[in-house]
């Protein structure tokens, strides 16, 4: 699709999944080779995902040798992983992790705001665990991504200010405009300007009963108001309700420049920005 080369997208749920997924690991590959996309980042909530990465980028050199195309993966600190868990952060990023996510679906947050009780919390009174500073010296070390995953405005700030005490350099803050995160616009330009993060604005949001609400417009707003230097475009996507990811990611760029976004804006967020996130800049 034209005007989709070198591409990055930092956000795509693939299968394998306990979840049905509208494209495996390899179709997802195949998709971004025929669009010429440079990189795209995939996330499960349930397992680290790097070494699926590995395995594809195995597969895309013998197959397509004449395509720098790259697949990355992550780890999301979710119950099944230990939460909060150095050991599970440190071999996901011997295994080539590039992003680590706070708790997302299974974080205390989350369970507040769907009216259930548990879930991880990433703060103790208020104050960083020590399991998490040791998880923020591991993203130093590696230079990797840190992502607020479904916490709390509060914790986000709180998580990002503690990062940055503690060197962390690429810090992402996770779909701001999802209702379980619900962070306001204002919050999403305080917490730029004091801290530098990018803000990761996406796709589509759910709203319960398996329906999703299509961002886009929510999105050029938030463009408007903060930035372009400080916004990262992913698609987030792979649910069976909405489209496949490569009929999102061109609605989503497309629909940017109707609403008047400027080119070097696009290609602020969607190549430039997460390029510095993932190391490959060219």
């Amino acid at each position: 699709m034209k005007g989709l080369e070198g591409i990055i997208d930092m956000h795509i749920h693939s299968a394998p999944d306990f979840r049905q997924r509208k494209m495996d690991d390899f179709e997802l590959m195949e998709a971004a080779v025929r669009l010429g996309a440079r990189a795209v980042v995939i996330k499960s909530h349930l397992v680290c995902t790097a070494d699926r990465a590995t395995l594809v980028n195995m597969v895309r050199r013998e197959k397509y040798p004449e395509s720098s195309f790259e697949m990355f993966g992550g780890i999301a600190l979710n119950r099944s992983l230990g939460g909060i868990n150095p050991w599970a952060v440190d071999a996901a990023l011997k295994l080539g992790a590039k992003v680590v996510w706070m708790p997302t679906n299974t974080s205390a947050n989350h369970f507040r705001k769907e009216e259930k009780e548990g879930g991880i919390e990433v703060l103790k009174d208020g104050r960083i665990t020590e399991d998490l500073k040791t998880v923020f010296a591991l993203i130093k070390e590696y230079d990797a991504v840190l992502a607020t995953g479904h916490i709390s405005p509060y914790e986000c700030f709180r998580i990002t200010e503690a990062a940055r005490d503690a060197g962390v350099k690429k810090i992402v803050i996770t779909h701001p405009e999802f209702h379980i995160v619900g962070m306001s616009l204002e919050d999403q330009v305080r917490i730029v300007k004091d801290y530098g993060v990018m803000l990761e604005r996406v796709y589509a949001q759910p709203i319960g009963g398996g329906k999703y609400k299509n961002n886009l417009s929510d999105n050029v707003e938030a463009i408007h108001t903060v930035g372009s230097s400080h916004i990262i475009v992913s698609t987030d996507s792979g649910q069976m309700q909405n489209p496949p990811w490569y009929e999102s990611i061109a609605e989503y760029i497309n629909y940017l420049r109707d609403a008047g976004i400027e080119e070097d804006e696009i290609e602020q967020m969607t190549r430039i920005n997460p390029a510095k996130m993932l190391g490959i800049e060219e």
